[in-house]
């Protein structure tokens, strides 16, 4: 047996043949289906053999017809992603599927591993609204920079919703007991073919004669709500003059239109607390404000009447005079004192002055003079040694009181002596 195997390998290889194990051609079946036109795609279908596991996966087909054949994917939808189907499929539902092909190899088959479904009508609108979505906000119609604030005090609120709906009565009983302003109302179809044009053409009328847009409509299924959603509304809203609130459904509804107005409020009661202040809150803090300015103004009334006393205490006549003489005496007194003190550095300077003409007379050569000395010069420069007189010369002999010319005979030093 071992050799017949040999042998027929030996057989298939010699013609230029390839034997390929399971796990080979699996990797290359997984290879195949790894094609990016397989991957993240959406798909159309009719629900078939529809099972949910104990864990909570879900399995089924997903089949069409086309003429007389017939094609049937095998599908899987993990928990994780089922849990968030707002909706329980079932055989027979006409469905979108968004997932990608993937082949299982213990089983050796490929199958659709799904992460969304959606009702094939209402996918294709889903569809349709992120295509807008996405066209609108290249447009800028959702930028955050051109939202603008609410003005804090309407005296016109404009209201674009059902004539005949609850929600307009809702928005008239909140403002009428928060914060009575003019109410001008829009009247529109809200849901219907036709809808998203009658909303436009509402939202022309009004802008201009308001300060203030709610558009708004009760709650309802995502079909009920697409005219919201519509590019004509976008567009409408941002084209407005004045701020918009949108108030489209429930809370946990959202449609283009809240996406483009200047504020979203999840129910239109609450819309209409947002464009108008409450007069309760407003007449409370005008008290307080009252009540602090007057104790601001006694106060200042206080400080006031305070410091007009001190002034007439410090201006009056008496007080006047009173520290006019305090300021005369202490005057007098400075004076006094600036007069001896001058008088003293007088006496001083005259001491200092006679002594120092004692000292200049004192230190005077003619004074010397006067008292029998003499000076001796020779070619008129002072002789102060005998060795600069020679015999011969002529010297001229200054006295007290007069001078002499004489001729030296004879010179004796001291050292000669």
């Amino acid at each position: 047996m071992d050799w017949y195997q040999s042998s027929l390998s030996q057989e298939i290889q010699g013609h230029g043949m390839e034997i390929l194990s399971v796990s080979q051609v699996s990797a290359i079946i997984g290879g195949v289906l790894d094609d990016p036109r397989l991957q993240d795609v959406w798909v159309r279908g009719e629900i078939s053999n529809f099972k949910v596991h104990g864990s909570g996966h879900l399995y089924f087909s997903l089949g069409d017809k086309d003429g007389q054949k017939s094609a049937v994917i095998s599908c899987v939808m993990w928990r994780r992603d089922a849990q968030q189907l707002q909706f329980s499929p079932h055989d027979g539902m006409d469905v979108l599927v968004f997932g990608s092909v993937g082949h299982y190899a213990p089983h050796g088959r490929y199958q659709f591993y799904v992460r969304d479904i959606r009702h094939a009508g209402l996918g294709e609108k889903h569809l349709l609204v992120e295509r807008w979505k996405k066209e609108l906000s290249s447009e800028g119609c959702f930028a955050l920079e051109r939202k603008r604030p609410l003005p804090p005090y309407p005296a016109r609120v404009g209201v674009v919703t059902s004539e005949t709906g609850a929600v307009l009565q809702d928005i008239r009983n909140v403002i009428a007991r928060r914060y009575p302003v003019e109410l001008v109302v829009a009247p529109t179809a809200v849901q219907g073919e036709s809808a998203h044009l009658e909303i436009a053409r509402a939202l022309q009328r009004i802008d201009g004669m308001v300060d203030v847009i709610v558009i708004a409509r009760g709650g309802g299924s995502f079909e009920d709500l697409f005219p919201f959603n519509r590019p004509e509304v976008v567009r409408a809203i941002i084209c407005c003059s004045v701020p918009v609130v949108s108030a489209v459904g429930h809370e946990v509804d959202i449609t283009l239109a809240d996406f483009a107005a200047d504020v979203r409020a999840p129910t239109p009661s609450a819309a209409a607390e947002v464009v108008v202040p409450d007069q309760a809150a407003l007449r409370e803090s005008l008290a307080e404000t009252s009540r602090k300015l007057r104790t601001s103004l006694l106060a200042r009334l206080d400080r006031a009447g305070t410091d007009l006393a001190g002034l007439r205490e410090r201006f009056s006549p008496r007080r006047m005079e009173r520290r006019f003489n305090e300021r005369r005496e202490a005057l007098a007194e400075i004076t006094g004192r600036l007069q001896r003190g001058l008088g003293s550095c007088l006496a001083l300077e005259r001491e200092r002055l006679r002594r120092a003409r004692e000292v200049l007379d004192a230190r005077n050569p003619v004074q010397l003079l006067k008292r029998g000395y003499c000076l001796l010069s020779k070619d008129g420069k002072i002789v102060r040694s005998s060795w600069q007189i020679g015999r011969g010369d002529r010297l001229e002999v200054r006295m007290g009181d007069g001078k002499l010319q004489v001729n030296v005979e004879g010179v004796r030093h001291d050292q000669e002596v």
